[in-house]
């Protein structure tokens, strides 16, 4: 028999088990309690405790001119806020007695004076206007929903200026009183927005474009066709709860963007944009739009493009790029194009003479007229004088004749030459130009083309061109024929390294013969010397070019409805004789006067004349004359120091004295200035007796007479012209010696 008794025993396990079951069916209740009744309360929890990530947008890169000067630009704007309930008051919760008496009397104290600072601050409100400001927000009324009630409880986001501040205001009214305090304290507070910000304002605005910095999309210019490069790499950060409060972790690290370097000249883009405004303004012209493009010639550069449209206020704005989307008939300049591909075929050359007759010629059944026609024309004129004097009649005779039974040729040279070429420029909405191509159908009958769309086609008419194309095909010319593709920016960088270099790109090597760019460079500073484009020239330096004065098509209502409007255009480079740079210029207006080169010209001219002076440099030797002080005055005093300066500035020096000093010790003595050097003279020094100081600068003769042990007292300034204890006194100890400088 056991010796445990089992009654015993099973009592025991069943209380165990009883106790065991019944913190199961607690645990399984209190299991279901939370599921149902507490659920949505655990839920709160446990998203307060589930990771967040986040992405961390970067800076955006910027845009520099050609020189590194910034042109656009993200910087921090801020909108500020008062909260007039400070301690963070929960809405409904009266501030105690304490707290409310310490806000009162801060806002009683100091109410003026933060109105009459915020006044200094934005003048456009007075301190009267602030101080209703303030003081509505500190009266502000809220809805109790609880009690039915209106409570004045004072605002918690209450703005304190309407605009959007930079971070230099923001830093003056942190200084305010109460401003000055923690947001706990104080209320003040702000909000931080990034905004893209061009410090030149509206220069070249259409060509650098914009971007939306709260969506992160550009919308044209540089700033979309480099958006990849200059939006950056997002980050990621992580915040997490820890004890109570949010912490974040950096996981990736926002990549900021880089930096886009453009070709432009901030100087030259505002000389192009006044000069251009300013023409468009005049009252004979009243311009409805005007475009300009300056062009470097030996790299293809753009050191400046404006657009300008006139608004419904009169002023002139860029609202498109119309330099390379303004397809249109560019007209006489495109006279050069004609007469460059008949002389680069060898059909006629320079002399050849053309019978302009009266200035008015038949071109199958139309007449076909020149400028002057009123005045009885041209007569005979060569193919030279044609171009000097854009005439109509003597281009359009010489395609016709030559090129008539096969326009085909006319226009493969067009093409030949590089005036069809499509541009591969950065800038989105670029057009290219539109010249037909003559077609024939199975009978030999040409079904795109009549007789008279050549001799039209020749003096600038159906076709179709941007400026931008016009401008690169004249740089070829002023390049001796190699073809430059236009360059708006010249490298990619980031911080010191570069990541992407934009080297010049060539697009032909050469457009014609090199007699025929010889010939058409000879032509145009012709055009400029002798002929219509006299008013784009300058009397310091030799100018190339082509005016153009051409109708502008209304579609369907063809070129003459209503008022007449004009395309009036010059296209050249300068200095002729060593080319640098290629400019074209062109206006849009209703009505007459209308003149390619009394009015782009004229702008040409400015830009030219201002670009020119802008470079202007002058050697040092023009402004010497026999009266000129070539070789300076040099104090005596430390000759070493004498003897480094002279060096550096390449004045050469005479004494034989060695020029050297021992651990930053002076070498005293004298300077004398011969006709073309300065001979430096070392003195020896003894320390018993008095110095000669005549003739140092102040700072020598102090200090060598105070390294002797005496005290020394100045009057006047310059050299010393008098000391009171004269050369050779024999010296004491603490004596006092003044000098007098003059």
């Amino acid at each position: 028999m056991s010796k445990f008794e089992r009654k015993k025993v099973m009592l025991r396990y069943t209380a165990i088990a009883a106790v065991l079951a019944s913190i199961g069916f607690a645990s399984v209740g209190k299991a279901t309690y939370i599921m149902t009744a507490e659920k949505d309360y655990w839920v709160k929890v446990s998203a307060r405790q589930k990771l967040r990530n986040d992405t961390v947008k970067p800076t955006r890169g910027n845009i520099l001119s050609c020189d590194g000067q910034l042109m656009a630009s993200t910087i921090p704007e801020y909108k500020v806020y008062m909260d007039f309930q400070p301690g963070k008051q929960k809405r409904g919760v009266p501030l105690d007695s304490l707290t409310r008496h310490f806000v009162d009397s801060l806002w009683t104290n100091n109410i003026d004076t933060i109105c009459q600072e915020l006044n200094r601050i934005f003048p456009e409100w007075s301190a009267a206007d602030f101080k209703k400001h303030l003081l509505q927000g500190r009266k502000y009324k809220n809805w109790n929903k609880t009690k039915d009630t209106v409570e004045s409880i004072g605002a918690r986001h209450w703005p304190v200026w309407p605009r959007r501040i930079d971070l230099n205001t923001l830093t003056e009214l942190r200084k305010l009183p109460i401003f000055c305090l923690s947001q706990g304290r104080g209320g003040f507070h702000w909000e931080t927005y990034n905004t893209r910000c061009r410090p030149f304002g509206s220069l070249a605005s259409r060509t650098l474009g914009d971007v939306k910095i709260a969506s992160d999309s550009a919308y044209y210019g540089l700033e979309l066709s480099y958006d990849s490069l200059l939006r950056g790499t997002k980050g990621i950060v992580r915040y997490q709860k820890v004890r109570n409060k949010t912490v974040h972790f950096v996981d990736v690290a926002p990549e900021d963007g880089a930096d886009v370097v453009t070709t432009i000249d901030v100087g030259m883009q505002d000389l192009v944009e006044r000069s251009l405004i300013e023409e468009l303004k005049k009252p004979e012209v009243n311009g409805d739009m005007g475009v300009a493009i300056l062009m470097e010639v030996k790299t293809g550069d753009i050191k400046a493009i404006a657009n300008m449209v006139r608004g419904l206020d009169g002023n002139y704005y860029e609202k498109q790029n119309h330099a390379i989307n303004y397809r249109c008939e560019p007209g006489s300049v495109f006279k050069v194009a004609s007469m460059m591909v008949a002389l680069d075929d060898g059909v006629v050359d320079t002399s050849y003479v053309i019978h302009t007759g009266c200035g008015i010629m038949k071109m199958h059944g139309r007449d076909m007229k020149d400028h002057n026609w009123r005045k009885g024309g041209y007569g005979d004129i060569n193919v030279a004088r044609t171009l000097e004097v854009s005439s109509n009649i003597g281009v359009s005779h010489v395609i016709d004749k030559f090129y008539g039974s096969h326009p085909e040729k006319y226009v493969e040279g067009l093409y030949r030459i590089g005036i069809h070429d499509s541009l591969p420029i950065p800038l989105q909405g670029y057009y290219a130009p539109i010249i037909r191509m003559p077609r024939k159908n199975k009978r030999g009958q040409y079904v795109n083309w009549s007789k008279t769309a050549l001799p039209w086609m020749s003096i600038g008419y159906e076709t179709q061109i941007a400026p931008i194309n016009t401008v690169t095909f004249y740089n070829a010319i002023a390049n001796n024929g190699r073809m430059m593709c236009p360059r708006f920016v010249k490298k990619v960088v980031k911080g010191d390294q570069v990541i992407q270099e934009i080297e010049p790109l060539v697009l032909r090597e050469s457009i014609a013969k090199p007699q025929t760019i010889k010939t058409m460079q000879t032509v145009l500073t012709h055009v400029v010397s002798q002929g219509l484009g006299r008013k784009a020239g300058s009397h310091s330096f030799a100018v190339a070019g082509k005016t153009g004065t051409a109708q502008v098509s209304k579609g369907k209502a063809g070129y003459k409805s209503g008022i007449v409007d004009y395309w009036l255009s010059f296209c050249g480079y300068f200095p002729a004789d060593n080319p640098q740079y290629t400019c074209i210029v062109c206006i849009r207006k209703s009505g007459l006067p209308a003149s390619g080169g009394g009015m782009s010209g004229l702008v040409f001219h400015n830009i030219s004349e201002g670009v020119m002076a802008q470079h202007l440099k002058l050697s040092v030797q023009s402004a010497r004359d026999t009266t000129s002080i070539l070789v300076p005055d040099v104090k005596n005093g430390d000759v070493a120091a004498a003897d480094y300066v002279l060096n550096q500035l390449g004045v050469c020096t005479e004494g034989g004295w060695g020029g050297t000093r021992k651990d930053d010790v002076p070498v005293w003595g004298q300077a004398s200035r011969q006709k073309s050097d300065v001979r430096l003279t070392e003195a020896s020094l003894n320390e018993e007796v008095m110095p000669n100081v005549l003739g140092m600068g102040a700072s020598d003769a102090v200090y060598l007479l105070e390294d002797m042990g005496l005290k020394v007292r100045l009057s006047g300034k310059g050299r010393v012209r008098r000391q009171s204890i004269q050369p050779g006194y024999a010296l004491k100890s603490g004596q006092t010696c003044e000098l007098y400088l003059d």
